[in-house]
């Protein structure tokens, strides 16, 4: 498979939240790098493709999906 990230990546396990609205939903970050991440959700079904991710209480990224499985998502930062 050919990978097209800008950037490595590291694996991690860290506690984060998906925020759109006035909606928050739990999320892993199983992943992370300075230009994206790959979150773990109980599921991808009604989150929306922009969104913004707060990971261990720092500042919240905003992001965009690259890709969507049914428990994970594939992000970049913008």
């Amino acid at each position: 498979m050919d990978d097209r990230r800008k950037a490595d990546r590291v694996r991690t396990l860290s506690a984060g939240m998906i925020i759109f609205g006035d909606n928050e939903v739990l999320c892993t970050v199983r992943d992370l790098s300075r230009t994206g991440a790959c979150l773990v959700v109980q599921s991808t079904i009604g989150l929306p493709a922009i969104f913004q991710v707060l990971i261990d209480g720092r500042v919240p990224k905003n992001c965009k999906v690259m890709w969507r499985g049914e428990r994970t998502l594939g992000v970049s930062f913008h």
